[in-house]
């Protein structure tokens, strides 16, 4: 059988190194598994899961033009089971991060959608604010939508951050040039 993408081989690996493991393939060919096509799990050292000598079932996935065969042993696996999500409603459902009061989803006209500081400004004295990130939140039960949802407005309120930072830096917004100013 001619090795062409798409065909099945059993081959004998060569050599194993820490980016693939190289099979031998009929007609004395020779074609490389890179360690992301091993398993469906993670590898993190190929030598604990290849060894020179192994009989590995694998797939030809590319043939590039200078002759170099990529190979799977990934693709001839069966699909790794999906865990169930939890807590998920009916399609079109309402769920949490939806819109907002006022039907908006981002913040309201101009603000960054947090409520104002208690205070007002802090003192021209205090040290300079700088962003720190928050402690991350867990999302092992988050569905897709609302971890999209916290990455947006995480996102806005960094923006806002920086844009207001940079503006204080400038010495305040934009001030136009007109009449009255100098010539």
């Amino acid at each position: 059988m001619a090795i062409e993408v798409g065909n099945v081989f059993e081959g004998r690996v060569t050599g194993v190194k820490p980016f693939g493991a190289f099979v031998a393939l009929p007609e004395g060919r020779v074609g490389m598994v890179h360690i992301s096509e091993v398993s469906n799990e993670f590898v993190q050292d190929i030598a604990a899961v290849l060894h020179d000598g192994d009989i590995v079932k694998v797939q030809v996935i590319n043939i590039a033009p200078d002759g170099k065969i990529a190979l799977s042993m990934k693709r001839l696996l069966p699909p790794p089971p999906r865990p169930a999500r939890e807590g998920r409603g009916p399609a079109g459902g309402p769920r949490s991060g939806g819109p907002r009061e006022g039907g908006h989803f981002g913040a309201g006209r101009g603000g960054s959608g947090r409520p104002p500081r208690e205070g007002g400004r802090p003192p021209r004295d205090s040290a300079p604010r700088v962003w720190q990130p928050k402690a991350p939140v867990r999302s092992d039960n988050m569905s897709f939508e609302d971890m999209m949802s916290r990455f947006k407005s995480q996102s806005e309120e960094k923006m806002a951050d920086l844009d207001h930072e940079t503006n204080n830096r400038r010495g305040g917004g934009y001030a136009p040039r007109g009449r009255g100013g100098r010539r």
